[in-house]
């Protein structure tokens, strides 16, 4: 059985099939780093609450700047965030994010209950 939450025209912002939750890629607003991600973090945190799942049941990570040298501004929050022995598999790459003032979206899937 396959559900959706939160279902939209274009997509859903959770998807829940096989004990998997697939989270909507996530946007922060602010004008550093930090803040978008601080931002993003809160609400995927959201959504997997939602799922669930938590930050504890993450599978996968991917994150998406649109500028690489942001890349330790992005770990600085994300290390704080991550509870110890439970980071997911990651992987972060360069794209052009959907408005010009985004500087990181992160997407993510999780085991739920």
């Amino acid at each position: 059985m396959i559900e959706r939450i939160e279902t939209g025209a274009r997509s859903s912002k959770i998807v829940k099939h096989n004990g998997v939750a697939y989270i909507t890629g996530q946007v922060g607003e602010g004008e550093t780093i930090q803040a978008q991600t601080e931002e993003c973090l809160r609400r995927l945190e959201v959504l997997l609450v939602q799922a669930g799942s938590s930050r504890e049941k993450m599978l996968r990570a991917t994150i998406w700047l649109a500028d690489m040298s942001d890349f330790a501004g992005l770990n600085e929050v994300w290390n704080a965030w991550m509870p110890e022995g439970h980071a997911p598999a990651r992987a972060c790459g360069e794209a052009k994010l959907a408005r010009p003032e985004l500087k990181v979206e992160i997407i993510v899937d999780a085991a739920y209950d």
